[in-house]
């Protein structure tokens, strides 16, 4: 999996497909590593199920938020992806 630093260069890049394949990048990097924060939130807000603290609960503040931006963020990816494939972009 690439990091965030490895796509510096090809942004700066004058070719447009060049800087689609880094956006593509960034978004998915940026993606995953919350998709991970949530996994772990919802999880652990499973475990706390009957705690008099509700900061754990899932359908509560701030994880519905979050779980919201990796919603959002999974379907800018999908976009990008339609992008790729008509604009003949070899994202991977």
């Amino acid at each position: 999996m690439y990091e965030l630093k490895d796509t510096i260069t090809p942004m700066m890049n004058d070719n447009y497909k060049e800087r689609f394949k880094a956006e593509y990048m960034q978004t998915k990097i940026r993606y995953e590593r919350l998709k991970k924060i949530n996994v772990k939130a919802e999880a652990e807000g499973l475990r706390r199920v009957g705690e008099i603290c509700d900061c754990g609960r899932v359908d509560g503040s701030p994880f519905s938020l979050l779980r919201e931006q990796q919603r959002i963020m999974g379907e800018y990816l999908h976009i990008l992806e339609l992008r790729a494939e008509l604009e003949g972009i070899e994202l991977a």
